[in-house]
C-alpha cells in the first residue's frame, strides 16, 4: 500500500491564497467541520498520510466508525497508523495529549462534550511539540480562532449517477477555507476524489458567500 500520498495542486498556491493549503504543518491545527457524508474523514486520512514518512501517525476515534482498511486505501501504511478508540470526554483529552507527545501527526475526533479549555490546552501542546493536529468535532464547531486552517464542508457532488443509476466514477468535495492559513480570506476550494490514494485540489473558487453548511 502506497505510503506517500500526494495532494496534487492543479492551480498555484497563490491562486488559493495560501501555500500548501491541504498540507499539515508542524504545530498547526486544522479544523474539519461538517456532517458525516461530506468526505471529511477521507480528507483527514489523506492529510495524515502525507506526514507518515516522518514517523507514525495517530487517529483518535470517538465514534468507533473508522475502518482500518479504509485508512489503508487512503494511502496510510498499516505499520505507521495508530488507531485509538476513546469516547469519554475526560479520558479523551488525556489520550489526545499523550498521542501529541508520541507520534508525528494526530487526527482527533472531538466528542460533543469536550470543553473549550481542553481544546485550547491541546492546541498549545501541539504548538509546543510541533505536532500537526487535525480536530474533527463529531457535533457542532470548534471555538473561534482555535484552528490555523478551518475547512467547513459545503457540498459533495457525485459523478457517474446523473440519471439515477450507473457506476460512481468521481466525487467532488467543496470546502469553505478560512483562518490564518488563508491570510485573512475566506475561499471555497474544490477537492476531487476518484477513489485512488490521492486527492486533487482542483480549484480555488470565488469568495464564499455568507452562511453555513446545511447538509
Amino acid at each position: 500500500m502506497a505510503g506517500a500520498v500526494q495532494l496534487e495542486q492543479l492551480r498555484s498556491a497563490s491562486d488559493l491564497g495560501a501555500p500548501d493549503v491541504l498540507s499539515l504543518q508542524p504545530g498547526r491545527v486544522t479544523g474539519l467541520i461538517g456532517h458525516p457524508g461530506f468526505g471529511l474523514t477521507r480528507l483527514g486520512l489523506v492529510m495524515l498520510a502525507s506526514r507518515e514518512q516522518l514517523g507514525p501517525v495517530a487517529y483518535l476515534d470517538v465514534r468507533g466508525w473508522l475502518s482500518p482498511p479504509a485508512a489503508w486505501e487512503s494511502g496510510l501504511s498499516p505499520e505507521r497508523l495508530v488507531v485509538v478508540r476513546c469516547s469519554d470526554p475526560v479520558r479523551w483529552a488525556r489520550v489526545a495529549s499523550h498521542l501529541l507527545e508520541g507520534v508525528g501527526a494526530v487526527y482527533a475526533e472531538v466528542p460533543a462534550r469536550a470543553k473549550p479549555a481542553q481544546l485550547h490546552k491541546l492546541v498549545a501542546l501541539a504548538r509546543n511539540r510541533k505536532t500537526p493536529l487535525v480536530l474533527r468535532p463529531v457535533q457542532g464547531d470548534l471555538p473561534s480562532g482555535l484552528a490555523h486552517l478551518r475547512l467547513e464542508a459545503r457540498q459533495v457532488l457525485w459523478e457517474g449517477t446523473d440519471r439515477g443509476h450507473g457506476r460512481l466514477t468521481n466525487r467532488k468535495l467543496v470546502f469553505e477555507a478560512s483562518g490564518k492559513a488563508m491570510r485573512g480570506m475566506t475561499r471555497l476550494i474544490e477537492v476531487e476524489d476518484d477513489g485512488t490514494n490521492a486527492l486533487r485540489l482542483v480549484s480555488g473558487l470565488a469568495a464564499a458567500p455568507a452562511g453555513r453548511a446545511t447538509g
